[in-house]
């Protein structure tokens, strides 16, 4: 409160209002000596306001327990009133499909809010990031969903974007370094040590394991590799991580390297893949006649990988939940900027385990058509 002013009584004011209508912006603006547009703002997180007054505002705002009329302020605007940049890959396409469903379907919640999703996706993880993301940032977006491949290059236009008031939700995987918003993901340290206790149990005693990657450039990657070769030797007496094998994401380069990788480690008991690139080892497997022999561990769940479930080559896959990792990343954004909400500064699912008789449970298998991105109604996504 500033100086001179006497302290408001927040509890005398909505037993005096509340009995006869709802708190609204005009009580916070009378509040707060500042105006209706000032207030709007503020709990929308626009721009043109201090952070100060912004912190006046949504502390008003909390005390009296105010609450928006989400439809009031759907019909208030002429134009899309939240548009949500989206640069996630296309490819590997069973895992980030997933993502952008729950993007999609969040976002059809909102379609009340005008939600418009400005969708520029990059072919394969890390190729063209920035330039997408530039691209978006030029676009009046009001938040980025982002998926940062590499955040050493990707942090300077994440603090630009947060600098601006854009709001930057990382999903999948993380820029720490930077001044992003928030990351929606399974925790990717704990995902690895999960994966490494579940393959100490699965090979013998001195047993010796790889783990194919995608790129240790990306943190999800390297912490997984982290969290594996950490807790692995520890579940496993006299067990040893020794290879790690970075296939970037691509099936021809992982299958390739994992034909070699094979015909060089004969001792080799098990391998770990931490993303959702295993269709192509699975393959190497088959060919080498070691499906099977070899303990496969892999992550996430689509409808390609049941024969290599029923059929043995794939023994458990840790499920890291990628249609709700979109969901959340559009239901944070919404939350924060219609109600003023804050952002967590990470937002961490549980992940599950999958295993040939939990298989069937999954939406993936259950819904593998679940929604056709090629034909994506125009009221909710910008451009395809």
């Amino acid at each position: 409160m500033t100086a001179g002013n006497p302290p408001v009584d927040y509890n005398l004011y909505r037993k005096r209002d509340l009995s006869m209508r709802k708190i609204g912006i005009h009580d916070i603006a009378r509040l707060a000596r500042v105006s209706i547009g000032t207030v709007d703002r503020a709990l929308h997180g626009r721009k043109r306001i201090s952070e100060k007054t912004r912190t006046r505002v949504l502390r008003i705002a909390k005390e009296l327990a105010y609450r928006p009329n989400l439809a009031a302020r759907a019909l208030s605007v002429a134009r899309p009133a939240i548009r949500i940049g989206v640069c996630i890959p296309r490819e590997l396409h069973f895992f980030y499909d997933q993502v952008l469903h729950g993007l999609l379907a969040e976002a059809r919640r909102y379609e009340h809010l005008g939600v418009d999703l400005i969708y520029r996706p990059v072919d394969r993880l890390g190729l063209g990031e920035s330039e997408k993301v530039k691209e978006l940032l030029a676009s009046e977006i009001e938040a980025l969903v982002v998926t940062p491949a590499n955040p050493e290059q990707l942090s300077p236009l994440i603090n630009e974007a947060e600098k601006k008031g854009v709001r930057v939700i990382c999903v999948a995987t993380d820029a720490p370094a930077s001044s992003r918003s928030t990351v929606v993901c399974v925790e990717p340290e704990l995902n690895g040590r999960m994966a490494g206790e579940l393959m100490g149990r699965f090979v013998p005693p001195h047993s010796q394991v790889a783990i194919v990657t995608g790129m240790l450039s990306t943190e999800d990657h390297r912490k997984k590799v982290q969290g594996f070769s950490e807790v692995f030797p520890q579940v496993c007496t006299g067990a040893q991580v020794v290879e790690v094998l970075e296939g970037h994401e691509d099936e021809d380069e992982t299958f390739l390297k994992c034909l070699e990788l094979l015909g060089k480690l004969k001792c080799l008991a098990g391998l770990y893949v931490n993303t959702a690139n295993c269709l192509p080892v699975c393959r190497a497997l088959s060919a080498l006649g070691l499906a099977g022999k070899i303990k496969l561990i892999a992550t996430d769940v689509f409808k390609e990988m049941v024969p290599y479930f029923e059929k043995g080559t794939i023994v458990a896959s840790i499920y890291q939940r990628p249609y709700v990792q979109g969901q959340s990343a559009v239901r944070l954004v919404i939350d924060h900027l219609v109600s003023g909400r804050p952002i967590p500064p990470t937002y961490y699912l549980n992940p599950g385990v999958v295993i040939r008789s939990n298989l069937h449970l999954f939406r993936e298998i259950l819904h593998p058509e679940a929604t056709d991105l090629h034909s994506p109604p125009s009221a909710t996504l910008g451009a395809f």
